[in-house]
């Protein structure tokens, strides 16, 4: 089986391209911007003609995005987030229109819900920034393309390799720079906020199984641990993993917009486990214990 897998560079890439390798009889190409990747394309800028010339050179049997952009301006968030996707379409529907295409979405196309609800499928998708608009016109672009394509709409990824622009890998970075200084102070923004955290690994595993799922798939299955979170606790989990010994202090005011416009996110995974048989293994724990064991300095050499 042939995979064909976009953004194989990035976080959620990385450990999809990684988990898609160990299934036997399987080759992974990877593709992106880089010359290095085995399909040079760039979603966000490429014409859909270049993008099927590209795809029909690859021949793929499925095919995975994890590009996108979780930060930038509006224009930014657009071309990759849902420029992209759209033109990915398009290409598939001309080169390899029947590759399955198993997309990531995001739960932030859901934007603010009732506390205590954990939301399914079809519940309202009302984003509340510019991030979670453009993934949803991803989710719609694919939704509506017509190719045998899923979206994982996946809750907030944690796990080894957590790129510092995301709060799980820039705490740990500033944990690492603080060592073990009983006087270092971490200066955070509100951290009350509920939100559904999902190991990368688990997700890797959701893709591998939709990828091979027999049949047509639901059109959005939510990827998440099932149970929300205060950001708090993944936090206080991440200095004990690091021995700290400093304060960690909560300014409000520096909180993200996002996170007092959606102060609670719990995705319902049942359709998940239904059509795929896949549920979380890893708990926040573990995922967090494993996301510094990763980040943290080896002796002798500087944490940046």
């Amino acid at each position: 089986m042939r995979i064909l897998v976009l953004g194989a560079t990035g976080y959620l890439g990385t450990h999809v391209a990684e988990h898609l390798r160990a299934r036997p009889d399987t080759r992974v190409l990877l593709a992106g911007r880089s010359p290095a990747a085995d399909v040079t394309v760039d979603l966000a800028a490429d014409r859909p003609r270049a993008l099927a010339a590209a795809l029909a050179e690859a021949a793929p049997d499925a095919v995975v995005n994890c590009a996108g952009a979780t930060g930038g301006d509006a224009v930014t968030l657009a071309e990759a987030n849902a420029r992209g996707p759209a033109a990915l379409c398009a290409a598939l529907r001309e080169a390899a229109p029947g590759a399955r295409l198993v997309h990531l979405g995001s739960a932030a196309e859901y934007g603010p819900t009732e506390p205590g609800v954990r939301v399914t499928e079809s519940a309202p998708t009302r984003p509340a920034g510019p991030y979670g608009a453009t993934k949803l016109a991803g989710t719609v672009a694919v939704t509506a393309s017509g190719l045998d394509a899923v979206v994982l709409r996946v809750g907030n990824p944690v796990g080894p390799g957590a790129p510092p622009t995301g709060l799980p890998g820039r705490v740990a970075r500033l944990l690492a720079d603080a060592g073990d200084d009983p006087d270092a102070e971490l200066r955070l923004g509100d951290l009350s906020a509920h939100r559904d955290f999902v190991d990368a690994r688990d997700l890797a595993r959701a893709v591998r199984l939709a990828v091979t799922a027999p049949g047509p798939l639901p059109p959005v299955l939510n990827i998440g641990g099932g149970d929300a979170r205060p950001v708090r606790d993944l936090m206080r989990a991440l200095a004990d993993a690091a021995g700290f010994r400093g304060r960690i202090v909560e300014a409000g005011a520096a909180g993200s917009a996002r996170s007092a416009q959606v102060s609670w996110q719990c995705s319902d995974i049942t359709a998940a486990r239904d059509a795929l048989g896949w549920t979380p293994t890893r708990t926040l724990d573990a995922s967090v214990a494993d996301l510094w064991a990763a980040a943290r300095p080896v002796e002798g050499v500087p944490a940046r």
